[in-house]
């Protein structure tokens, strides 16, 4: 099985490679086989990728709006048209079974491309009187921005960046996770394809030294990171040398609330999904699932029944549900974090292992119960499909435990009482939250955290803010009054 991409990278509108730098193997989680090999970026090919970029940014910002909504819309009508493609690659580059491939990364990227698309036009500025003087103001792109994203949703973060970024007259060097390196290549090919002028999406391999090449260029404005806190900091540090603009869309060990009035089935659907879909490699993840004492029997029993129905497999098969982790390295973080929350009185009630399917990285969907605070599966973010299933007694009391974390991502809430649903969201430090719900992210919906998971937003109209910067003019329309 083969996923060999022409070339390690896409530079002004074409494909590069310079076997001089080190080499990326692209294993396959399902089988642990090699599916392609590609090199990192050498110091000139990231010169050449930020040089094109600054090039062909300037002629890019002074294009209509709508011509470059024209561009993005048709990469979203081929990124459709191929979706069953993209996906199968998505599936070998990461994992994730057919199953969600379909329908969660490349379909999402084609809705942030088209949704900016037809946001781009109408961004404005304003008019503001003075009197006999007035001020205008002009919304202006920020010039080169990097992207650099996660290994767990690939593609649709290649979009989610780039879309926003070139609706608004930037250009973006693009380094995906050297885990999953295939999707971005896939999207430069299809940018150009649509007529996007060569440079305006450049992708570059690499580690973390690619990276910091990238965010401590002169040439670049702005700095967008999906990733781990640590990651998070060493970048977000790098680009404040240089006082460049960021976003941050980093980690979580986020609480999913379950009050005893809440419907049980769709409680545990939400804490399931929060915790199991993508093998539990999803950074908003409800890992911390606070149940109301109440409820807490009946909440454990569905859970267990639900949870052993999971159809672990092939990711390739149509019928299989979950995959495997990305990476050896990742099997044995949650592994680690599994025996850890045994060693400290946890109660398994499912799971708990490893899945004896093949060579691949699978880890049995797992719930333990009776987690208190202060054990490691309720303080560190895992980033498998490792459930912890906490007590509470009173609402005072959930708040105060939910926000006792570094993290701020991500926060759900289930209720009958809607007013209380909203009440107790209002007071979770949190910043992309659910009520009766979890883990939806339309693009129209800004996407993004609090406290040390990150700065700024993705997605919806608060992108603007975050690729875009005001020129403020101020015209006078009479003589000058001077003391001089």
């Amino acid at each position: 099985m083969k996923a060999q991409p022409t070339a390690s990278h896409f530079i002004d509108g074409a494909y590069a490679e310079d076997t001089a730098g080190a080499t990326i193997e692209v294993i396959y989680p399902a089988t642990g086989e090699v599916i392609a090999v590609l090199h990192e970026a050498t110091p000139a090919l990231v010169d050449r990728a930020l040089a094109s970029a600054a090039r062909a940014q300037t002629a890019w910002a002074a294009t209509r709006p709508v011509e470059r909504a024209r561009i993005l819309r048709r990469a979203a009508d081929i990124i459709r048209e191929r979706n069953p493609d993209l996906a199968r690659l998505e599936t070998l580059d990461t994992g994730k079974p057919l199953q969600e491939t379909l329908v969660a990364d490349w379909p999402s990227g084609a809705d942030a491309l088209e949704y900016f698309a037809g946001l781009a036009p109408t961004v404005v500025g304003q008019t503001i009187p003075l009197g006999r003087d007035f001020v205008y103001t002009l919304r202006e792109a920020l010039g080169v921005c990097v992207g650099i994203g996660a290994w767990n949703y690939p593609s649709q973060i290649a979009c989610w960046k780039s879309a926003p970024a070139l609706a608004f007259g930037n250009a973006m060097v693009f380094k995906p996770s050297e885990v999953t390196p295939l999707g971005a290549l896939q999207l430069a090919e299809i940018f150009v394809e649509a007529g996007l002028p060569p440079g305006l999406f450049n992708v570059v391999q690499g580690r973390g030294g690619v990276g910091a090449a990238l965010a401590t260029d002169s040439r670049v404005a702005k700095v967008s990171l999906t990733g781990s806190v640590p990651t998070g900091r060493k970048v977000y540090a790098a680009a404040a040398a240089g006082v460049r603009h960021v976003t941050m869309e980093l980690g979580g060990k986020s609480p999913l609330i379950v009050f005893d009035d809440a419907s049980v089935e769709d409680a545990v659907g939400a804490a399931m999904l929060g915790n199991f879909y993508s093998a539990g490699q999803v950074c908003s993840n409800g890992t911390r699932v606070f149940v109301q004492k109440g409820i807490k029997d009946r909440f454990l029993d569905r859970l267990a029944a639900r949870t052993a129905k999971i159809l672990l497999g092939d990711p390739l098969d149509d019928a299989t549900q979950m995959g495997p982790l990305v990476s050896a390295v990742q099997l044995d973080k949650v592994l680690g974090y599994i025996a850890t929350a045994k060693s400290e009185g946890a109660r398994l009630i499912t799971g708990g292992g490893r899945a004896a399917l093949n060579s691949g990285y699978y880890v049995q969907p797992t719930v333990f119960a009776d987690v208190t605070d202060a054990m490691t599966l309720a303080r560190e973010e895992v980033f498998g499909p490792v459930m912890a299933v906490l007590d509470f007694d009173s609402e005072d009391e959930v708040i105060s435990r939910a926000n006792d974390t570094e993290f701020g991502l991500a926060a759900g809430v289930f209720t009958a009482d809607l007013t209380r649903g909203h009440r107790v969201i209002g007071q979770l430090q949190a910043g992309t939250c659910w009520i009766n719900a979890y883990n939806l992210t339309p693009v129209e919906a800004p996407f993004g955290g609090s406290k040390q998971s990150g700065v700024g937003r993705e997605n919806g109209h608060a992108a603007v803010e975050h690729y875009t910067q005001v020129k403020s003019v101020y015209v006078g329309m009479g003589p000058v009054d001077a003391p001089y």
